[in-house]
């Protein structure tokens, strides 16, 4: 990848092209991103940069994570993440990556946390019908239902929709457009939604596959 950052997702709004068509947008505050450490191929295997967004207070830090920011001489970051960039042996501890190092038309990928839903029943979480509710099927019109024969195989298989925790999980959504940036403000318009809820950690790359 050639471009990547860390941002928080502030919310969806709408904005209008120059033919007055309604775009809807998510807006992200993009970075600022700092260089916490470079990785090299000759130190590490191969190259990378570790960028960290957001400021965090000493006293909700640990030692260790402590001394790793002191040995880059950066302030405390909230979140880390590491990116293989193309041009990773040219950044250095420090640097700073912006919203402006993306570029309006910029097709990318965008990768965060979906909301959590807790525990689920199979119908909300696999799309599964109810039962009938006539001829002996109870108060459980809403359960899974038959799980299978009971002598052979005599276990459920696994990848069976079942009832259990649902969201939470890591969720991208890709060929996304950037439709509008505000470099002073740190802000970048992507056309549509991207996971997660508002104030959600996200990260924006470029795409892997163009539509």
């Amino acid at each position: 990848m050639t471009k990547a950052i860390i941002g928080k997702k502030i919310g969806m709004t709408q904005i209008f092209d120059e033919a007055g068509k309604v775009i809807p947008v998510t807006v992200v505050e993009a970075g600022p991103c700092v260089v916490v450490q470079k990785k090299t191929v000759e130190n590490d295997g191969y190259s990378a940069v570790q960028c960290g967004f957001g400021d965090i207070r000493e006293k909700l830090v640990n030692k260790p994570v402590k001394g790793h920011f002191a040995k880059a001489d950066v302030a405390l970051k909230r979140t880390l993440k590491e990116f293989r960039l193309d041009n990773a042996e040219s950044l250095n501890v420090g640097d700073v990556l912006k919203a402006d190092t993306f570029e309006v038309g910029d097709i990318v990928d965008v990768c965060g946390t979906s909301k959590g839903k807790g525990f689920q029943g199979t119908i909300k979480r696999n799309n599964n019908h109810r039962l009938k509710e006539t001829h002996g099927t109870g108060p459980v019109a809403r359960q899974a239902g038959s799980m299978g024969a009971c002598s052979s195989p005599s276990r459920i298989f696994k990848g069976k929709a079942l009832p259990g925790h649902m969201g939470s999980e890591r969720v991208t959504v890709q060929n996304l457009e950037i439709v509008k940036i505000d470099a002073e403000n740190n802000l970048i318009a992507v056309k549509g939604a991207i996971p997660g809820p508002k104030n959600g950690i996200v990260t924006i790359v470029d795409c892997v596959k163009k539509a």
